[in-house]
């Protein structure tokens, strides 16, 4: 079981082209999905300037997440003492988990 206090490396590839891989680190896995999340927020914000309140649901955030070439994740596994790889559709799993852990807290 993969815990939101983890380590995660999120790799990312935008497009088909190789110079548009990137990766980014977290302390937790937490931090990482809301990373992913803000960084759809804030290509909203980039395309709707003039708005001042953009809504958008979790499906409108997987089409985003769809479109991009390659998207996973490498959390720690202190156990394995290693990194265990996710692909696209973990990650959109555990997107629903912090969303629902957000709305409970609300």
């Amino acid at each position: 079981m993969v815990k939101m206090s983890q380590h995660t490396i999120i790799l990312a590839q935008a497009t088909k082209a190789q110079s548009s891989r990137t990766y980014s680190d977290y302390e937790t896995l937490q931090e990482a999905i809301e990373s992913i999340m803000k960084g759809y927020e804030q290509q909203l914000k980039r395309l709707n300037p003039n708005r001042r309140s953009i809504t958008y649901d979790v499906q409108d955030l997987f089409g985003y997440l769809d479109a991009i070439e390659d998207l996973s994740c490498l959390v720690y596994s202190p156990q394995k003492m290693a990194y265990e790889p996710h692909d696209k559709e973990w990650v959109k799993n555990k997107i629903v988990t912090v969303l629902k852990k957000m709305a409970n807290q609300k």
